[in-house]
């Protein structure tokens, strides 16, 4: 897989070129042995954004300090030193709102 060095979109191979469909950068493989597409590639076969409608954080029961809701998303953060336990960083499902916890 490779990347138009113009936009970051992904190349798609077609008759012995390597197109960019956002920016029309061409790269010219006839000379190339290295890519080859086994089948056909169809428009619908293209990498599809799902955009920031699908929330991929981890959940935990956590209750918010501002609005009291029990879910909140979490992650951890090294803030400190190595040898210091990292920062759990909430923020709250329902409000939004962000706290730490240091342990």
């Amino acid at each position: 897989m490779e990347f138009c060095p113009e936009c970051g979109a992904m190349l798609l191979p077609k008759d012995g070129i390597l197109k960019c469909n956002s920016c029309n950068y061409v790269k010219d493989l006839s000379d190339n042995d290295e890519y080859k597409l086994d089948g056909e590639l169809n428009e619908s076969d293209n990498v599809k954004m799902l955009g920031e409608d699908v929330d991929m954080r981890s959940t935990i029961k956590e209750t918010c300090p501002e609005c009291g809701h029990d879910e909140a998303y979490y992650e951890l953060k090294q803030t400190r030193s190595a040898d210091e336990a990292p920062t759990r960083i909430f923020t709250c499902a329902k409000c939004k709102h962000t706290w730490r916890a240091y342990h």
